[in-house]
């Protein structure tokens, strides 16, 4: 698996394109803003866009999602509980948010999203936003904004609880391998490891 990422919009957002190196097939995972600059990388990796991926509903991680579905036609997934959020992504600045395209598939605990000769499981984690969810495989999980290195998602926006966020990091999280390698939706790469041996949040 190759993972490839961009940061974008003023909310500093990680933009990742998870691409097969056999077949060249690519999931674009949160595009919250930009949506020429993400086009544009696609490109130069000369891949094909198989799904674009939100692991929840703000802004700052769907913003883009129309500009790559015109040019792509690929399928929008997201966390059916996110979908009234989709439609109201907050923080005040939807009036600058052109009209999203609605999602075409809705991802649930469990569900696999196939690309190429990869796969990544989708793992429900509520709490940030009621339908956030994390993408695990490869030996990699891409979070969103449930867990951050050396922090975590924020609770206290509409549909955030800081009890079921716990909950999500301590047995969805904290119980895969050490060595896994975690992209959050911002800020640097970490691993589950460094996160439950250093994160102040967790221990």
């Amino acid at each position: 698996m190759k993972v490839d990422s961009l940061t974008v919009s003023m909310f500093a957002t990680n933009c990742y394109i998870v691409s097969c190196p056999d077949t060249n097939e690519a999931l674009v995972i949160d595009p919250g803003a930009e949506g020429k600059s993400i086009i544009a990388q696609v490109d130069r990796l000369g891949l094909i866009v198989k799904y674009i991926i939100n692991t929840h509903a703000h802004v700052d991680h769907i913003g883009a999602n129309g500009k790559l579905k015109q040019d792509y036609s690929a399928p929008i997934l997201l966390n059916r509980k996110d979908l009234e959020l989709y439609r109201n992504p907050g923080f005040g600045l939807k009036l600058i948010l052109k009209k999203q395209p609605l999602p075409d598939q809705f991802l649930a605990e469990g569900d696999e999203v196939t690309f190429g000769n990869l796969k990544l499981q989708v793992l429900e984690t509520p709490g940030h936003t009621e339908g956030g969810i994390c993408l695990l495989g490869s030996g990699a999980v891409f979070c969103g904004d449930t867990l951050f290195a050396g922090s975590i998602g924020r609770t206290d926006l509409a549909g955030g609880s800081y009890d079921s966020l716990m909950k999500s990091i301590e047995s969805k999280l904290l119980t895969l391998p050490p060595e896994t390698k975690v992209y959050p939706g911002h800020g640097p790469a970490t691993t589950i490891k460094a996160e439950a041996s250093g994160n102040p949040f967790l221990t």
